[in-house]
């Protein structure tokens, strides 16, 4: 990741307008469609309110758990929810991504106040800022993905994968931090290959530890963390409502839908409140 963003910084494949990033991963439990109404018994062994948390009681179903809880809103954020923390991080660290300034999702197949749709294409805007120019990053799930740029020739995008857009070329990389895949194949030559000037992690626990004893921020240091997971939740909330989703960070409301409230405050059954 760290190589993907020297590239991007130094301008190998040009000015970058637009960047996509895609999973293949759909709906878990892809025969449910709605919320199960059966009452088999709780297995052995699970504390059904404690995996409840703050949330509303309901029966226990297997379509909730140990993994398929992300199918619903209740428990998860569909698979946008699950996997933007990877595949979005290169682009909000290389571009230094902030607000964006629009947020419109479009869902493939149904999707309702229980369970998250089967695909989806969720729009980013973000505005110009300092030296960045204005920025579209575009998630895709589901099977969904952006159409092969013609640059690549017979190079068949991955099931999972990043595409950055530039006007000299293309940076193609796997999911979840691939290496980076320039074209035209002319971009690799070894001379233009930038130096790796970015610190080096030591591994997600040192870096942990590290920062606990009071040396250096971790690469990934929560208030990075918590901007990333800002990024990745103002889709699901475009995708939860199907509206275009206009976000105010310092009141932490979108503008003029009130129909987003309820979803971004929560609820909290009795004995898990926040304080």
């Amino acid at each position: 990741m760290r190589e993907t963003i020297k590239y991007l910084h130094v301008g190998a494949i040009g000015t970058v307008r637009e960047v996509h990033a895609w999973v293949s991963s759909t709906r878990w439990n892809s025969g449910l469609l709605k919320r199960p109404t059966d009452t088999p018994p709780v297995p052995a062994g699970l504390n059904w309110d404690l995996w409840l948390g703050p949330r509303a009681y309901r029966p226990y179903h297997p379509a909730y758990c140990p993994f398929t809880w992300r199918d619903f809103w209740e428990f998860g954020g569909s698979a946008i929810g699950d996997f933007a923390c990877h595949d979005l991080d290169a682009a909000v660290w290389a571009f230094d991504l902030q607000t964006p300034s629009r947020v419109e999702a479009l869902a493939a197949g149904p999707v309702d106040d229980e369970l998250g749709p089967f695909g989806a294409v969720i729009h980013y805007d973000f505005p110009a800022r300092g030296k960045h120019p204005a920025l579209n990053v575009i998630w895709h799930q589901g099977g969904l993905r952006p159409r092969t740029p013609a640059v690549l020739g017979k190079f068949p995008l991955p099931r999972r994968g990043v595409l950055f857009v530039g006007d000299k070329g293309v940076i193609q990389c796997d999911g979840a931090g691939g290496a980076p895949r320039l074209f035209p194949e002319t971009l690799r030559a070894p001379g233009l290959k930038p130096a790796p000037t970015m610190a080096r992690s030591k591994g997600h626990h040192r870096d942990w530890i590290d920062a606990c004893k009071g040396g250096p921020a971790a690469s990934s240091h929560f208030e990075y963390g918590a901007r990333l997971t800002e990024i990745a939740l103002l889709g699901v909330l475009a995708l939860r409502t199907q509206r275009i989703v206009e976000w105010d960070p310092v009141s932490s409301q979108v503008k003029r839908l009130p129909q987003a409230e309820p979803i971004i405050r929560g609820s909290y059954r009795k004995g898990w409140n926040l304080v």
